[in-house]
């Protein structure tokens, strides 16, 4: 469904600056209130996005709309008992700070540009989350399983056939993915390093000193390793665990997850959350490793070019991709334009049928990898056709009917369920 885009995925409390007046609710909507400093925040936002003027005619009153359709979906939501897990929570939140981080460039200038922790960033935005979560569901369940028939594709392909314009290039890829394993012995001077400074805290080191000195989380280091007050969910799951068994001013042991090694002090306890500070050492792939993922996929390229085998086969046994590999690697189709700079400069520099050289990927901020990429296929710029593009076609048509149901499903929203404009 069509909405407007918010720059940055989200828009939460925390970017709100502070008000010098009063702030007035300028709409209600069942149980939910949208305040003029999130209204102003949000128009700023698309204005910038647009990059128009914020007093544009009519643009206060879209973005205003698209709030309160927002607040409908997530009331009926609510009514249809939608359950979101606080592991869901925290994926998504993982999803949309490594988005951010990667448009900024560092978690250094996030923290800068909205003036906290990246853990406290977190804390911020969990409850934004889980509702964002809630209503997507929601849209899913009711919106997810649309589809246009054969006939209503037809029908779409007719009557907005001259407006379609062409059909970009596009091309089919598939790829084979290696993550260097850090080896056991690198991971046990990670170990050995993060286990002597628990040591010298334990012998009487301070452990805030320690924390500014050798932690490598970002968001927290500068402040001693201090993480604040947090509810279950917002941490590793094996982080959690660990720091909420504490009792308070106890150290844990070396804890280890998917970031690396940490040392975990609990400072408080109010109610359902914990204060607690922690040192990080991360777990680093070596260069050896490296090298090794690089001549294995090159052995692998060779291999396949050599007639050894075909490339669906070596993904299935050797990607380390876990949602392409049992799908051959298959990446899917997509259009030049839809692809990231990575993709995109190993398939112009990669012919049809042929398979690229070993090249880096970041998948995260704390993951990356190598991989080689597989141009199946290359489909040049052409005018829709029905049979050619069918596909294609069809997803256009299936989100135009969806539309046209969102639409009457908001209009019903809005005869049921309590709202009101009050400027």
């Amino acid at each position: 469904m069509k909405k407007i885009l918010f720059l940055l995925f989200f828009s939460f409390a925390l970017t709100v600056p502070a008000q010098d007046v009063i702030d007035k609710i300028v709409a209600i909507v069942d149980n939910e209130i949208i305040l003029k400093s999130e209204l102003d925040f949000q128009v700023n936002m698309v204005a910038n996005q647009r990059k128009i003027d914020p007093a544009s005619p009519n643009l206060r009153n879209q973005v205003l709309n698209a709030m309160i359709e927002e607040k409908l979906l997530y009331a009926q939501a609510l009514l249809d008992s939608i359950v979101v897990s606080e592991e869901e929570v925290r994926r998504q939140i993982d999803y949309q700070l490594e988005t951010i981080i990667s448009q900024v460039g560092s978690k250094e200038k996030v923290e800068q540009m909205y003036g906290m922790s990246m853990e406290k960033i977190r804390r911020e935005i969990r409850d934004n989350v889980r509702k964002e979560i809630l209503v997507n569901r929601m849209q899913e369940k009711k919106f997810g399983m649309i589809e246009s028939s054969r006939r209503e594709v037809e029908e779409f392909f007719t009557k907005f056939q001259d407006s379609l314009g062409v059909i970009p290039e596009k091309v089919k890829l598939s790829h084979i993915f290696r993550n260097p394993q850090t080896s056991e012995a690198l991971k046990q001077k990670y170990f050995d390093l993060a286990k002597a400074i628990l040591d010298s805290i334990k012998a009487g080191a301070d452990f805030s000193e320690m924390a500014k000195k050798y932690s490598e989380d970002p968001g927290s280091a500068a402040a001693g390793g201090d993480l604040g007050y947090v509810k279950r969910g917002v941490f590793y799951p094996e982080f959690e665990s660990a720091a909420f068994a504490l009792e308070i001013n106890e150290l844990s042991d070396v804890v280890e997850s998917p970031v690396g090694y940490h040392i975990i002090q609990l400072m408080d306890r109010r109610g359902e959350s914990i204060s607690s500070r922690h040192i990080l050492i991360k777990i680093k792939a070596d260069d050896e490793a490296d090298l090794d993922a690089i001549d294995f996929l090159t052995s692998v390229r060779d291999s396949i070019l050599k007639g050894s085998g075909q490339f669906a086969e070596f993904a299935r046994k050797y990607s380390d991709d876990p949602e392409t590999k049992d799908f051959g690697g298959v990446l899917g189709t997509f259009y030049m334009e839809q692809l990231d700079k990575n993709l995109l400069d190993i398939v112009t520099k990669t012919r049809e049928g042929d398979i690229s050289y070993p090249k880096r990927i970041n998948v995260s901020q704390i993951n990356y990898g190598y991989h080689i990429v597989w141009v199946e296929k290359r489909m040049a710029q052409h005018k829709p056709d029905i049979e050619v593009d069918y596909t294609d076609l069809k997803k256009l048509s299936d989100e135009y009917k969806k539309q046209r149901l969102y639409a009457e499903f908001l209009t019903e929203l809005k005869s049921r369920i309590f709202w009101e404009i009050k400027i």
